[in-house]
This record gives C-alpha cells, structure tokens and sequence, in this order.
C-alpha cells in the first residue's frame, strides 16, 4: 500500500520548490553534462530502452514531485565539528549545513540528538551529550537543537530527530560518563557487549524510559517526526538477557527478543503519535533482513505488515549500502543493490512507506566487491541509485553520511562529482 501521509515538506511549509543554484563549484555545465549522461546510462533510468531499466515510474511517493522523501543523516561525528563556543558560531555551522542540504535539493534531515544515552538539547531525563563541550553532563550555554530546528525549517526542510534507544557508550566514546548517565543512575538496566554499555533490551522499565525520551523531545520541539537507527540488541549472546528469558518462560529466544525490540518500537511510535498524528516516526534497519531477524532482532517483516491501531513504523529505510553488481564470494548476487532493493519492495507493507539508505560513505573505497568498484569510483554512483530507487517504485532515499560528500577528505573530487550528479538528478525531477 502506497503511504499518502507524507507531503513534501516544501509544500507543506508554503514554500515553493524553486529552482536553487547548484553547489559551490559544480556549474551549470557541469550539472548539465551529468544531466545528460543520466539520461543515457543510470541502470533503472525511466529512458532506458534496453531492458535494464528495472521496470516504469508510477505515480506513487516515488515520483517526482508527489512526496519523494529526499534525506540525508547528519550524525554526532558531523555535530562534534561544530563550533559550541557560542550560540553565534553554533548557528553559522548549522547553517551552513542546512543550506548544503538544501541547494542538493533535499527535502529532509535526520539529525543525531541522543547518541549515547545523552542529548543535545536539554532534557530532564537524559545528560548533555559530550558532543557539546567535551565532557557528558555540561551543556554549552545555549540549545543546539533550538538552532538546528530553526536553520533547517527556515530553510524549508524537514527535521527529523535521530535517536539511538539502547547505547551509551561504545569504541572509547564518550570518554567518560556523566553521574547522571543511565549506566549510573540504573546499573541494573545494562548490559556490556563488545567494547560498549547498552541498555537491556530484556527490561521494560529500560525501554519504558526510552520512550519517555521520546515523548519528552516531541512535545518540548517541534521536530517532523523521530528516527531510530539499527542498533537494537546489542549482541547474540544469550548470557546479556539470559534472566529475564528464564522468567519469561518463552520458548524461543530469538521470537522473545524480537518481542521486546518490537514493544519498544511499538511504544516510541505511539508516543509520537500521541503528541501529533502528522508526526512521522521511523526506522533505517540494516540492509539484510536475515541480520535484522537474527542479529539484531527487529522483525523488519511485521512492522511493515502492521497497519491501523496496530502500526509500528510510518516508515522504514534499509541501510542498502551495496552497489550495482554486488556478488558475494559464493557468487550470490541478492545483495546486488538493485536485487536487494527488489526484495524490500516485494515484502507485504500496510500503510508503512519504505525507503532507501544510500551508503555515501563508500564513495571511492567501494564496498569490499571488485565488481562494484567501478560505479564506487564513476562520480555518479548515488544519482544512480537515487534513480533506481524511484523506478523500482521506493518512495525516497537517504544518503549516509553528511560529511561523505560535503567534508570527504579522502576522496574531494569524487564527492564534488557525487554532488553534481544528485543535484543534477534533482534538477531534472524539479527539486532545484
């Protein structure tokens, strides 16, 4: 089923989508020059006529101009480049990205607000993230969050806020906990995997304050809606929960964990909800549904499937981080992009629309497959995708991470030509 709840949000502001110059250093030729080649040779390009073309656009979210959601995150590690000096120099950084995204023709940014059991706004439930000054606990003088709302809807885009419901602390960060981090306040309520500290997904009280941080940022902000990312179970090791199965009298671990993810995910939906039904709330699972079932236990299947009372998701976007021609070592190609992407589209959905995650970062260093190096390498590899996406009939796409094509140091000519390739896809959908 087609989603009709999400209107672009251009529209839905007054604003008009007009015709936005291009990015700093592309040109009009340039953007031109990609504009033709994208006509000629995108796999999945409405004027393919030789067979690869994937299929014909229709008229669902997918189509230009009626909804196409257009998004990229923006995550702590863009965030903790900013200037917290003051509210002034703050602004001028979050501004800038805004503007970026918006000149690229996007209609929505998913922002990082809470990534390890903190917050970059002030909360009565969570401590300062120590994004802000370095340190977990101390705030900046000012709200961040106020400044980003304020640079991103000015300019027309959509805020969603991106939380990550189970982690506070992993790979070293933070560096040091506040006294009012959950690890220290409810102990009891943790679980260590790996080099992290999560919160157990076995506990309801643990997942009940979780979605009391939900209830708490939609009702203080008026963000768009709120976004989880993939880390759900921490670990398959059945020692972390181990307890709280025993009690349960469960007969299976891996249904009862995916029941727990699933009551959780459930709840934060129905907390955005009740503050605003327009609110939108979803989820970017990872890319292979196996993994999602069995590793992170997130039942990616009925959550799509669930409709009306019984809806957990306005939406999912897959993390599809794999290119055109994608072949595992044993020679499987179901992760080929546009064979996985097919695979998402065909599973049962009520109302949830579904979403392409589109991996920026392997922009130039590829994705581990020699067939795909290519089209990693070519400077249009994301158009492409973007452009298979909306033929096979996804109604958007999100592009992981800012920084890979607006501060990639490694590969800054790969990531300008990535740019006018999309602004150029976006020119020719009327988006710019």
């Amino acid at each position: 089923m087609r989603n009709t709840r999400h209107t672009n949000p251009c529209r839905r502001r007054g604003a008009r989508c007009t015709r936005r110059a291009l990015l700093a250093g592309a040109g009009a030729a340039a953007a031109g020059a990609a504009g033709l080649w994208l006509r000629r040779a995108w796999p999945g390009w409405p004027g393919r006529t030789d067979g690869d073309s994937g299929g014909t656009p229709d008229a669902g979210p997918g189509a230009p101009g009626a909804g196409e959601w257009r998004a990229a995150w923006v995550s702590y590690i863009e965030l903790a480049g900013l200037d917290y000096s003051s509210a002034e120099a703050f602004r001028a950084g979050a501004g800038a990205i805004m503007q970026d995204c918006a000149a690229l023709g996007l209609n929505t940014v998913i922002v990082q607000l809470r990534p390890f059991g903190d917050a970059l706004y002030p909360s009565a439930l969570y401590p300062w993230s120590h994004i802000c000054t370095g340190t977990q606990g101390v705030g900046p003088g000012f709200d961040p969050l106020d400044i980003l709302l304020a640079e991103a809807h000015g300019r027309g885009l959509s805020f969603e806020g991106w939380l990550n419901p189970y982690r506070l602390q992993a790979g070293g960060l933070p560096p040091a906990l506040a006294p009012s981090n959950l690890a220290c306040t409810h102990p009891e309520w943790t679980v260590a995997a790996g080099d992290g500290l999560y919160l157990n997904p076995a506990l309801p009280e643990a997942a009940a304050y979780v979605v009391q941080g939900v209830a708490e940022l939609v009702r203080n902000y008026p963000v768009d809606g709120v976004h989880f990312d993939d880390y759900f179970y921490p670990s398959t090791d059945p020692a972390i929960d181990a307890a709280q199965f025993a009690a349960s009298g469960a007969p299976d671990l891996a249904g009862w964990r995916r029941q727990n993810v699933t009551a959780l995910v459930k709840a934060a939906h129905d907390a955005v909800k009740a503050a605003d039904p327009t609110l939108r709330f979803g989820v970017s699972p990872q890319g292979n549904p196996d993994n999602d079932m069995a590793q992170q236990y997130s039942d990616v299947y009925a959550w799509l499937a669930a409709g009306g009372e019984d809806a957990v998701v306005d939406y999912l976007c897959p993390q599809l981080y794999w290119g055109y021609g994608y072949t595992l070592s044993n020679g499987s190609r179901r992760f080929d992009y546009g064979n996985i992407l097919a695979e998402w589209l065909a599973m049962p959905r009520a109302e949830a629309a579904l979403y392409v995650g589109l991996g920026a970062y392997r922009i130039g260093d590829g994705d581990g497959c020699a067939a795909t190096a290519e089209g990693w390498a070519s400077g249009h590899a994301l158009a492409g995708q973007a452009a298979g996406a909306r033929v096979a009939g996804a109604g958007g796409w999100a592009l992981y991470r800012y920084g890979s094509l607006f501060a990639n140091t490694a590969w800054p000519g790969l990531a300008g030509a990535e740019r006018a390739a999309l602004a150029a896809y976006q020119a020719e959908n009327g988006c710019l």
